[in-house]
């Protein structure tokens, strides 16, 4: 495997593919990659260090142009699986039927509404409301502006790596994005609840005092805090599911000083922790707002948030809302089939249980390869931080992105993520069996022992 010249800047994608290499690829990549930047621009990323191109998808699996199969273990979007049967049915008799927004009455988006509500729990579970958009950028872009209007301040406290989104407003509170992604003047940030480098039994108290001190911070400066809002697993920050005593005291700091707490569950969310249908759920906290995303249509372009009725009440009366295609006739069919498929097909009991599996072998590496600082995770979804050496806990970026493009060359995918894109990233679908696990800890097993 030729890594000369592995690149990732601090602030760019991490495991991002450098146009500057590309002379290293065959004839017919070269050609789709320059015809790429010529019609689509400088903005894209590709992954790998050889990209691979796509064709179609079923179940857990990925499939090029010669028909090469790879194994899917990073998209949490078609979180049951690519091209689920149920879900391609319910998209494709809408689409016949009918496709049209939310200003005519409809019986399928309060039917799945109802539904949805159902997961959440108290007092959100019995009188939530939704409101919906296409994807989780609006529906963080949304929660922000009902946050501001509801409290009238316009601060926002974010973790130190978070990504929320990429439309402007979100994206000045999406320090992942990296140093040219300016952040709004009233955006603070907070370390992420390192379980790794903090101990576990003070993060909670450590995680509200950090929270506390950013609120007196935007006090001082003549503002006031509207929201705290983080992905409900820290994704970006490297994936900090345990402990589960963050999001309680931090809500009540937030609230004290008159903002809201809003769970980003666009990764999080719809089962993915497996023991839980919201992330925010392992805490026992209850969110003023709740955005999600990602894979609520299993692929196709459907989010939203839920929200307390007090919260969304004088948005609702001062600042009519409507999206074109945010809650459509196809949107709610897509994203009804899906939940039917999680709660039908128990693909939460599936995550805790296949995922007790793939943790158990990722546990097992650590214990041979000293590269393995630590393992995380729960139900589908995994971490792996790699050092440079276990007693200084020091990221080590260059072996990730060597095992994330070598389990590529083994054709599985993942990637890598945290602020040194020093974790290994490992998020299946929800339908993953033992096939799956075992494909996926051979790849690692053979990366390692390349290493």
């Amino acid at each position: 495997m030729n890594t000369s010249k592995i690149e990732a800047v601090r602030g760019d994608m991490p495991n991002g593919f450098n146009p500057a290499n590309a002379d290293r690829l065959d004839a017919s990549a070269r050609e789709h990659i320059q015809r790429r930047i010529n019609l689509l621009g400088p903005g894209y990323r590709l992954f790998y260090n050889e990209p691979v191109g796509v064709v179609r998808g079923k179940g857990a699996y990925l499939y090029d142009k010669d028909g090469n199969e790879y194994l899917d273990a990073y998209n949490n979007v078609v979180s049951v699986g690519h091209c689920h049967d149920r879900v391609v049915a319910a998209i494709t008799e809408q689409m016949t039927t009918l496709c049209s927004h939310t200003r005519y009455m409809q019986e399928g988006i309060l039917d799945y509404t109802e539904q949805l509500r159902a997961t959440a729990d108290g007092d959100m579970a019995a009188d939530g409301q939704m409101m919906f958009t296409c994807s989780g950028s609006e529906a963080n872009d949304l929660a922000i502006r009902i946050a501001r209007h509801h409290t009238g301040n316009t601060g926002v406290i974010v973790t130190a790596e978070a990504y929320h989104g990429n439309s402007a407003t979100v994206a000045a509170f999406s320090p992942s994005l990296g140093a040219n992604a300016k952040l709004d003047p009233y955006v603070r940030r907070v370390p992420a609840p390192d379980s790794y480098r903090i101990p576990r039994e003070s993060l909670g108290r450590y995680m509200a005092d950090q929270v506390a001190a950013q609120i007196q911070d935007i006090q001082r400066h003549g503002g006031g805090v509207a929201a705290f809002i983080a992905d409900c697993l820290f994704s970006s920050d490297g994936l900090f599911c345990d402990p589960v005593d963050v999001f309680k005291p931090i809500a009540e700091v937030v609230r004290k000083a008159g903002g809201l707490f809003i769970a980003d569950e666009v990764q999080s969310g719809f089962g993915r922790s497996g023991t839980h249908f919201w992330g925010h759920q392992r805490h026992g906290v209850a969110p003023d707002i709740i955005t999600m995303g990602k894979p609520m249509g299993n692929g196709y372009p459907v989010a939203g948030l839920m929200v307390r009725p007090e919260v969304v009440a004088s948005f609702g009366r001062d600042m009519r809302y409507f999206n074109t295609f945010g809650g459509n006739s196809v949107a709610i069919a897509a994203a009804q089939a899906t939940l039917n498929v999680i709660q039908e097909e128990q693909l939460m009991l599936n995550a805790t249980r296949v995922g007790g599996l793939v943790m158990a072998g990722l546990k097992d590496l650590a214990k041979r390869y000293e590269q393995v600082g630590d393992v995380r995770g729960t139900g589908m979804y995994f971490a792996v931080e790699l050092v440079t050496d276990r007693a200084m806990k020091t990221p080590d970026m260059k072996t990730a992105l060597r095992i994330v493009n070598h389990l590529r060359e083994q054709r599985v995918l993942i990637s890598a993520t945290g602020p040194d894109a020093s974790i290994l990233k490992i998020r299946p679908p929800l339908i993953w069996t033992e096939r799956e696990v075992g494909r996926l800890l051979d790849a690692l097993e053979s990366a390692f022992a390349a290493l």
